[in-house]
């Protein structure tokens, strides 16, 4: 670096401290960046001219710049995608919008490039570049995809397919604000992104205020997207085809000026002129795209250029960086310095996107600020002990409290409520649909979402959780899996926030041994293993109420519960009532509590720990067998597992919002001691782990789901699986010898 430079950088203020390259001059520069084009207090350029489209290329070339000197440090990371929408996500800003989420996690150095240039990285110690570079993919810093911990940063984004449905759900709860998401072609090849804002725009016609922006540049991960064949004019289309009504494509095509072969083109490589045009061109388009939407029209914004512009390489060779992808590389060397800014046009890009939006993103953004919640007053119907009850209708009769109480309160649910013996819901707060018809009970005004898609489902009540507003999915847990996903990326995302935000809810009924007649479609409780290892994560809770006492205080406490993921798990058929409400709080706060326990037996203590409702019956059968038999018999429901563990084996301490109400061992041991212990449960094992690791029982065994089948009832899916009084009195004798 030449001495001239480095009395340039004595220039440029403290956060470039470790920008490792500086450019000429560019044309005209003193004319269009004598000062910053967004006023302070105005949150926004003033008119699309010019001045402002050359510090939006201005802004997009530092984005390009840091994004690549950050990802070179590590020789990891992923610049190329965003390198293609640094433009279009700097034409946002400029515009003021910059309560952006995205679809693609590999965008995520981008992302913290505009956090780091607006300031917001500040929050957490990273003040100049070289705390960024040092801070990059390390722990405690910023991971290699978007969480829900980085500042200014609304959403997490991870597996595709996910950020449409964060957009859609802030729109929904802040409809004076836009949200941009950005999505990228490679991730077109998932239906399901089109097609949830479809049937969002169905049932909330109304809300418009998300604009997707399709970072359209012809490759996805390892070769060309799926859609890279289309021509402009088969886009715009594919959207209208989904119900958008203006589609806006800027093709970088149209203004290049030196011949380049393929559909797709670096703007990088156009003379200055052509560059500032194109520029200009997606501010306008940005612009535009913007107020359309705003304005009431479902609208989509489509930036054209090839995967890679401006940086190291293009193609999906931009994609990520290797270890051989350093800072001393020639290439990324080469790369940097033709994106790198004069010294003095650092302070201008600092202060354009520091003033964007009205503050930095930390300052700002929706997500930064807790959501005020309506007060809840859950009223509970007592149903006597003994006595027959459905699970799942009476937490119905809860949630359609919750849903009376807070109007923001959204219902989501697939295969429908009525199948799942929770109609009370639908009655209390109407099916959102266009078509009014009361037999079914349907309102545009509904607050029951009922996509066919659990993805969509999972996707929308997860997204109003994390944004702040209560939310529960209902679903099959056979089905689950389907949607689960952006639930789990939810649950990690909670655990980082530096903010309540109310926990995610769901319940699934429908479980293996009430689905004999449809077979093994219906019948998937694997899925509990899923949620048994996610206990450890430290803010998971997997409930399992044993009767309709139990379910409604599991969705009380769930309900109350912040930063959290509660999943219920009840049948939707009458069964025995076996704990009072009061008994009830003590077992879901605990983790466990007896149901049952014999006055004497000569032959030794049997202890059932047991997750479930359904199982209970062969529980209680094996328990008429085992007393004629002379055992003494303990049942305890298993109602909260997760509060079971010993405190080291979760990571409890180190989540947002954290909760170590683990169970001591003087009550564990109360509650599981005896001479043999048979874990059992309608699902798979894992949620009896935390007792199977601390029972002091020597002698204990599961019993537990194997796998499907059609069946005429559950006693003969419970047969099949092995899961009768008969086995569990066969295998008390065989342990208790």
């Amino acid at each position: 670096m030449s001495a001239i430079a480095e009395d340039v950088i004595k220039q440029t203020p403290e956060f470039c401290q470790g920008i490792q390259h500086y450019g000429q001059d560019w044309p005209e520069f003193d004319q269009y960046a004598a000062q910053a084009v967004v006023d302070a207090g105005k949150g926004a350029i003033s008119k699309v001219n010019e001045e402002a489209a050359y510090q939006t290329l201005l802004a997009a070339e530092a984005l390009r710049y840091v994004t690549l000197q950050v990802c070179g440090s590590k020789g990891s990371g992923h610049p190329g995608g965003f390198a293609s929408s640094a433009e279009a996500h700097a034409a946002l800003m400029m515009l003021g919008h910059t309560n952006i989420v995205t679809e693609v996690g590999h965008h995520a150095p981008g992302f913290y490039s505009a956090m780091f240039l607006d300031g917001s990285l500040e929050e957490m110690g990273i003040r100049t570049m070289d705390d960024m570079m040092a801070r990059f993919r390390e722990k405690h810093g910023l991971l290699g995809h978007l969480s829900g911990a980085i500042p200014g940063l609304l959403a997490p984004a991870g597996p595709l397919g996910q950020g449409q449905h964060f957009a859609m759900a802030g729109a929904l709860l802040h409809r004076d604000k836009l949200f941009p998401v950005t999505i990228g072609d490679g991730g077109m090849g998932e239906p399901y992104v089109l097609n949830a804002m479809m049937h969002f725009h169905t049932a909330f016609p109304d809300v418009t205020n998300f604009l997707p922006v399709l970072i359209w540049n012809g490759y996805s991960q390892e070769h060309h997207s799926m859609v890279s064949l289309h021509s402009n004019q088969q886009m715009i289309d594919y959207w209208k085809g989904h119900g958008f009504e203006q589609v806006i494509i800027v093709d970088a095509k149209e203004f290049d000026d030196g011949k380049q072969a393929g559909a797709f083109v670096d703007s990088s490589r156009f003379a200055f002129k052509q560059r500032l045009a194109f520029a200009k061109a997606v501010l306008q388009g940005v612009d535009q795209a913007a107020k359309s939407a705003m304005g009431g029209k479902l609208t989509a914004f489509i930036i054209k250029q090839l995967k890679g512009t401006g940086v190291h390489t293009t193609g999906s060779k931009s994609h990520n960086l290797y270890p051989a992808d350093t800072l001393d590389a020639q290439h990324i060397i080469d790369g940097l310095k033709r994106r790198a800014l004069p010294a003095k046009a650092w302070q201008i890009v600092r202060d354009n996107l520091s003033r964007a939006g009205g503050g930095t993103a930390v300052k700002t953004v929706v997500t930064e600020f807790e959501l005020a919640l309506p007060a809840l007053n859950l009223k509970m119907q007592e149903f006597a002990k003994g006595d027959k009850a459905v699970p799942a209708t009476a937490m119905g009769a809860l949630v359609a409290q919750v849903g009376q109480q807070d109007k923001r309160f959204v219902v989501t649910n697939a295969d429908g409520n009525e199948a799942s013996a929770m109609k009370n819901i639908n009655d209390a707060l109407k099916i959102r649909h266009p078509t009014v018809d009361p037999l079914y009970n349907q309102e545009p005004t509904g607050q029951v979402y009922e996509p066919l898609n659990e993805d969509a489902c999972a996707g929308l009540a997860s997204a109003l959780t994390l944004f702040g507003s209560r939310a529960l999915w209902l679903s099959y847990e056979s089905f689950a899996i389907n949607g689960w996903p952006i639930v789990q990326t939810v649950a990690q995302a909670m655990a980082e926030l530096r903010r309540k935000t109310p926990s995610m809810v769901s319940m699934f009924t429908a479980g293996a041994l009430e689905q004999g007649r449809n077979g093994w479609t219906h019948q998937r409780p694997e899925i509990e293993n899923y949620f048994g290892a996610m206990m450890r994560n430290g803010n998971s809770f997997p409930l399992f109420p044993c009767d309709a006492n139990a379910m409604q205080v599991a969705y009380e406490y769930a309900t109350n519960s912040v930063n959290k993921c509660m999943v219920i798990i009840a049948s939707k058929s009458p069964l025995p009532v076996y704990m009072s409400l009061s008994e009830a709080r003590v077992a879901v706060e605990r983790g466990a509590a007896t149901i049952y326990e014999s006055k004497s037996g000569s032959k030794g203590t049997v202890v059932f720990a047991v997750t479930g409702d359904m199982i209970f019956l062969p529980v209680f059968e094996a328990k008429d067998k085992l007393e004629a038999e002379g055992y003494k018999v303990r049942i305890v429901a298993v109602v909260n597992p997760r509060q079971l563990y010993r405190a080291g084996d979760v990571a409890w301490d180190t989540v947002s919002q954290p909760d170590n109400g683990f169970m001591d061992d003087a009550h564990f041991n109360a509650l599981f001691d005896g001479d043999v212990l048979l874990a059992v449960s309608g699902g798979p094992s894992a949620s009896l782990e935390p007792v199977l690791l601390r029972t002091r029982a020597a002698r204990r065994d599961t019993i537990c789901w194997k796998r499907g089948e059609t069946t005429a009832s559950p006693a003969e899916i419970m047969e099949f699986n092995g899961i009768t009084a008969g086995t569990m009195v066969k295998r008390v004798s065989e342990l208790s010898k």
